[in-house]
């Protein structure tokens, strides 16, 4: 399932220091080069803010970020669950084949239909991964100790746009990567509301 959101949305600003994102960009149909935000990417200073990157014209991937372990610190062999946000403005759906990495065993993905991949997004909709219900998606068996601010690269690829490899942090403490996300659910063109105020949040 999908949830509609106004589009497209306006890129995150990333925190001052945050610029630990690795962006290694290959079949995405784009012209530009790979993109290196940072020498080091295993960890962000000053808190991590999950990444936002683009596929191409009509599809990015919002707000890439693991949960924050409740401990401190994911465990070697623990899983981790993935929030994010996909994007798609183009006039056709897209579909989510796969997600990899080197620093995990596996991937869970559980929907409203079942388990497992793809995720499709509508034409001109957003998916929400691990927002108010399904989606969900887990890293299984992770290969190493993970703390708050540090990454790990995941590779999502896409039927239509090709794939990205994304450098994903762990949440910062204190920071809830729970729906809506940090997203603006609200559009003055579609407030039903005379002072201008919307109480609604995006839905599944």
């Amino acid at each position: 399932m999908t949830a509609r959101c106004p589009l497209p949305f306006p890129r995150m600003r990333l925190a001052a220091g945050a610029a630990g994102v690795l962006l290694a960009l290959t079949g995405c149909g784009s012209t530009e080069p790979d993109q290196t935000l940072s020498d080091d990417p295993a960890e962000v200073e000053g808190g991590a803010v999950g990444p936002d990157v683009r596929l191409d014209d009509d599809v990015g991937l919002q707000q890439v970020q693991l949960e924050y372990p409740l401990d401190g610190v994911h465990e070697a062999g623990e899983d981790a669950r993935l929030f994010m946000a996909v994007t798609n403005t183009g006039g056709e759906p897209v579909t989510l084949t796969d997600i990899s990495g080197p620093d995990f065993g596996g991937v869970r993905v559980e929907t409203a239909e079942g388990q497992g991949l793809p995720l499709t997004v509508d034409a001109e909709d957003t998916l929400y991964v691990g927002a108010e219900g399904p989606p969900d998606v887990t890293l299984l068996d992770l290969g190493r100790e993970l703390r708050s601010s540090q990454s790990i690269p995941v590779t999502f690829t896409f039927g239509e746009a090709g794939e990205v490899t994304v450098d994903v942090p762990v949440s910062a403490e204190g920071q809830n990567p729970t729906p809506p996300f940090d997203f603006p659910d609200d559009d003055p063109d579609q407030d039903p509301t005379e002072d201008g105020t919307s109480t609604s949040s995006p839905t599944t």
